[in-house]
C-alpha cells in the first residue's frame, strides 16, 4: 500500500495548480495527521495578515507559523500569542533580529521598486554554524474585463554558513515562484494559466573585514542573490514558458477569424508567385 504522504503529494501534482490551496485543505480534512508534513512540503499562495501592533501587512508561511499563530516581522510577536516557553525558542533576538529588521527594510524598498505595490516580509532564525531565513513577495490584481486577474508569489529560502575565522560565507538559495493568471473575454473565452517554478543557486561571498560590517554585508549579499534569482526566473517565465504557451494556444485556436486568416495566406501565396515569375 502506498504511503499516504507520498500519495497526497502525487495527487496534488495531478490536480490544477490554481486550486492547490483548496485541494490541500480537502486532503488535510480527510487526513489531519498529515497536516504538518503537507504544509511544510507544498508551496501555496501566501496569505496576508495585518499586524495589530504596527498596522502593517505581513505574509504568512510555514517559517513564521506555530500552530495557528503567525509571527509579525514588524513587532516580532506571534498573533494570536503563543506559550511564552515556546516563544523563547521561536522569536529571534540579538544579531539575528537586527539582521531581520534590516533585511525587511531592504526588501520593502525592493518591493516598491520592482513590484510597485504588493506585500513583502523576511524572517530569520539561528543555526549552529550560521543562520537561515526566507524572503517573501506577493502581489495580486483583481479580475476585470480588460486586464483579467493575476497573482505572483515569490518564496526565497536561504541558508548562510559562516566559517569560523573567515571573512566569507556560503549562501544557498532555493527560490519558488507561484504564478496564477486568468482572463475572460469574448475573443479568448476563459483562459487560466497557473503553475510554479523552483530554482536553486549557491555562492561564496565576502562578509567584510570588520565585525561591524558583517551584519549589514549579510543583508546586502542576500538582497543581491534574491534580486538576481528573481530576474532570471522572471525572464525564464516570460521567454520560455509564456512563449511556449503562446505557440500552443495559437496552434489550437486563433483569435483572428479563419476566413480572414485564409485571405492573408492567399495574399501571401500571391505575392510569392509574383516574385517567382
Amino acid at each position: 500500500m502506498a504511503d499516504p504522504f507520498d500519495a497526497a503529494l502525487d495527487l496534488l501534482r495531478r490536480l490544477p495548480p490554481s486550486k492547490t490551496q483548496q485541494n490541500l485543505n480537502g486532503i488535510i480534512s480527510l487526513r489531519p495527521d498529515l497536516e504538518e508534513d503537507l504544509l511544510s512540503a507544498v508551496d501555496v499562495a501566501l496569505a496576508v495578515k495585518r499586524c495589530s501592533k504596527t498596522g502593517r501587512d505581513y505574509l504568512c508561511c510555514d517559517y513564521n507559523r506555530d500552530g495557528n499563530s503567525y509571527r509579525s516581522p514588524w513587532s516580532n510577536a506571534f498573533e494570536p500569542p503563543i506559550d511564552p516557553d515556546d516563544a523563547a525558542d521561536l522569536i529571534p533576538g540579538g544579531r539575528v533580529r537586527r539582521m531581520e529588521e534590516n533585511l525587511n527594510t531592504a526588501v520593502d524598498v525592493y518591493r516598491e521598486l520592482y513590484y510597485e505595490g504588493g506585500t513583502s516580509s523576511a524572517y530569520l532564525w539561528a543555526l549552529d554554524d550560521g543562520f537561515a531565513g526566507v524572503v517573501l513577495f506577493k502581489k495580486s490584481t483583481n479580475a476585470s474585463a480588460s486586464a483579467g486577474k493575476g497573482g505572483w508569489d515569490s518564496i526565497h529560502v536561504f541558508e548562510v554558513n559562516e566559517a569560523a575565522g573567515k571573512r566569507s560565507a556560503h549562501y544557498r538559495l532555493t527560490s519558488t515562484v507561484i504564478l496564477d493568471l486568468g482572463l475572460s473575454s469574448q475573443s479568448v473565452d476563459n483562459l487560466d494559466l497557473a503553475g510554479n517554478l523552483t530554482r536553486q543557486t549557491q555562492a561564496d561571498l565576502s562578509c567584510g573585514f570588520r565585525d561591524s560590517e558583517v551584519e549589514l554585508q549579510h543583508v546586502v549579499n542576500i538582497g543581491r542573490t534574491v534580486e538576481d534569482m528573481e530576474t532570471r526566473m522572471r525572464n525564464m517565465l516570460q521567454e520560455v514558458y509564456f512563449g511556449k504557451a503562446k505557440d500552443v494556444v495559437g496552434d489550437l485556436r486563433s483569435i483572428q477569424p479563419l476566413s480572414e486568416a485564409e485571405k492573408d495566406r492567399a495574399a501571401h501565396r500571391d505575392v510569392l508567385e509574383k516574385m517567382q515569375r
